[in-house]
């Protein structure tokens, strides 16, 4: 049985990762789906050993997958004794009880595993308390699931109604839990703020991007603090933020949660004080993965969701991270392929520098290449806002 808190265990469960090319999404594209929840699966502590993918013209609202598909997961499961099958998108109340009587093992669909990442990630009050509230706010339509072994005594009399209370009050407690979890968070906000408020005139520059591009790993090498880095999705939950000179200008340097498809729209409520950092920031540096095969589909993912978040202009700077790690396909001896490394000149003149028209630059953070451009494109550019803010302090900078 799955519930809103899944505990990930030390020991790696064997899991099948299922998917649904959709009339609104190419098989390309499902794969890739299927490949970033492999790695979000890995993260939580799963090892994926097979894949499902089953073209339909939407997800069955049964089953997600048709009655042939499922019985084919099904015989899967059973011969290989899997314990865990993982569904890449939110999963109904009524999907979720019928799939799981169906395969009868553990089912989780992309926004538990998402929101079962995030809880073994945070480590402050504020972001345990995000995560917890987003936890409760998916467990509540989905509270009738765990009453089933409840249907068998239908009829029985005195028993239906103890099982229908049950439900109700395990609903009343998760509510209670809910409006708790919201004040709560709205006096962290109100707390946020004052920060914010208190960090008088100095430029905001945030950090924004999909998860895993090396953020914080930049943060380091900006702030040289120490800021928990790591190959991992969501490696980063809280915000951190940390004040920078560049020459002899200071401002203030956020890194923030990384984004990702499908983010649950649960956690984009639940982490609106963490995303008003983004929306306070004076400048935004959007870090790519230039490495990651689909870096162009994550950039729109971020752009995306940024425009939700903010509709006003902001100056942007594009950061191409993981240059070392970049290679191109070029053609061998005897028609044979292999690969090589870009130089940064290269880089410079490809399309990649013309981006949206947008300031950007070729970095690797991790090796600290070429991180002296990167800081004389954000000191030209925090200047500028410096100056235009706060005209009659021009002399000391």
């Amino acid at each position: 049985m799955s519930s809103g808190h899944v505990t990930v265990d030390a020991v790696e469960e064997r899991c099948v990762l299922v998917g649904v090319i959709s009339s609104d999404i190419t098989e390309i594209t499902a794969k890739e789906y299927l490949d970033e929840l492999q790695f979000l699966a890995e993260t939580a502590g799963a090892l994926a050993e097979k894949k499902f993918l089953q073209k339909l013209p939407m997800a069955n609202p049964r089953t997600y997958v048709g009655t042939g598909k499922l019985e084919e997961i099904k015989t899967y499961v059973q011969d290989n004794n899997i314990e865990l099958v993982i569904f890449d998108d939110e999963l109904s109340p009524s999907q979720l009880r019928n799939i799981e009587r169906e395969l009868a093992c553990k089912v989780l669909d992309r926004t538990i595993l998402i929101l079962d990442i995030f809880a073994s990630r945070a480590r402050t009050s504020h972001a345990r308390t995000q995560v917890e509230l987003a936890q409760l706010q998916y467990m509540l339509p989905r509270l009738t699931r765990m009453w089933t072994h409840l249907e068998r005594q239908k009829g029985g009399i005195g028993l239906r109604g103890p099982g229908e209370s049950q439900i109700e009050t395990d609903r009343r407690i998760i509510q209670t839990r809910i409006a708790l979890m919201k004040e709560r968070l709205k006096e962290i906000d109100k707390q946020m703020a004052v920060q914010r408020s208190n960090r008088g005139q100095l430029v905001r520059v945030a950090l924004v991007g999909y998860t895993n591009v090396g953020k914080s790993t930049l943060m380091n090498v900006l702030s040289k603090s120490d800021v928990f880095a790591e190959n991992k999705l969501f490696a980063t939950l809280d915000t951190t933020v940390r004040k920078v000179v560049i020459e002899n200008l200071p401002f203030l340097l956020t890194d923030t949660v990384g984004f990702i498809r499908k983010l649950p729209h649960q956690l984009i409520e639940s982490f609106k004080s963490t995303l008003d950092e983004v929306r306070e920031a004076d400048l935004l540096v959007h870090v790519l993965d230039i490495s990651h095969p689909t870096f162009e589909d994550q950039y729109e993912v971020v752009n995306e969701t940024l425009n939700e978040l903010d509709k006003t202009e902001k100056p942007v700077i594009l950061v191409f991270n993981k240059i070392d790690q970049y290679k191109v396909a070029v053609e061998g001896d005897q028609l044979t392929t292999e690969e090589r490394n870009v130089e940064l000149e290269e880089l410079k003149r490809t399309w990649m520098a013309k981006l949206n028209n947008t300031k950007c630059v070729f970095i690797s953070a991790r090796d600290k290449d070429n991180i002296e451009e990167l800081k004389k494109v954000v000191y030209d550019e925090v200047h500028r806002i410096f100056k235009v803010r706060y005209p009659y302090n021009n002399f000391l900078y």
